[in-house]
């Protein structure tokens, strides 16, 4: 998603800050008389060192293969294969809604199986809360220079979110959820390419990535030429899906 782009990107400035600062690259007077204007400028101006690139590379590359060949990969083969097993071919699966999922799984397997579904499905909306919050906050503050007190933070966001959808509950009822449901996926499909892109571009060019190695020059950490090629022709794929995704959502209405 989107904002999962967003929030990898902050939290590795976070991490290759505080490694420069522990390891001295960049020094900050901790003393009570400091200016705080004097330590966001340095901050501002502070450019990651090759040794904090270098580490929080590995760090992440660590991080990211094993959230995502250890728990993600089993619980989402997980989810397809039951889903597979028990829902495919039969007549209730068709256009079912998340009520009709946890029905059909309840009467297929068992009660307990649906219990597991819902609550599923609760953690995963709690996981995103936590991620749309952080993500908000950098967003606001690295790119509009807003600061908010993290509950005040947490209020908007959660007044944003649970309006539309009171409103739409009460007045549509379970129709209304599931297509407002939908249309938010479709929005957030939508929406990736644009995250993408950027993102694409400034990692395939020299001067955006190159890291200072003191006496032995630069470093180039920008991506080659197969992985550029590779990655602008998923981002076509993902764009084309897209499309078919919008028109094939207003062909049903949604």
């Amino acid at each position: 998603m989107p904002h999962s782009i967003i929030l990898g990107s902050g939290l590795v400035q976070s991490r290759l800050r505080e490694y420069d600062i522990k390891k001295g690259y960049v020094r900050l007077n901790e003393d009570e008389e400091t200016n705080p204007a004097e330590r966001e400028e340095i901050i501002m101006k502070w450019r990651p060192s090759y040794q904090s690139i270098k580490y929080s590379y590995k760090y992440s590359l660590i991080e990211l293969a094993v959230s995502l060949f250890t728990f993600a990969l089993f619980i989402n083969s997980a989810i397809l294969i039951v889903a597979g097993s028990t829902l495919y071919g039969t007549p209730e699966a068709d256009g079912a809604d998340l009520y009709s999922i946890h029905d059909l799984l309840s009467k297929t397997i068992g009660k307990a199986v649906g219990t597991i579904f819902m609550v599923s499905l609760l953690l995963s909306g709690l996981s995103s809360v936590f991620v749309v919050t952080i993500t908000g906050q950098m967003v606001s503050e690295g790119h509009i220079n807003w600061s908010f007190k993290p509950w005040i933070r947490r209020l908007i966001t959660r007044l944003i979110t649970i309006i539309p959808t009171l409103a739409i509950s009460l007045s549509i009822g379970r129709d209304g959820l599931s297509k407002a449901l939908n249309a938010s996926q479709v929005i957030l499909s939508v929406l990736l390419p644009f995250i993408i892109a950027p993102v694409i571009y400034f990692t395939s060019f020299k001067k955006y990535m190159k890291s200072n190695k003191n006496l032995e020059g630069y470093k180039d950490f920008s991506n080659n030429w197969i992985v550029t090629v590779v990655a602008g022709v998923l981002w076509i794929f993902i764009s084309c899906m897209n499309v078919y995704g919008i028109v094939q959502a207003a062909k049903d209405g949604i």
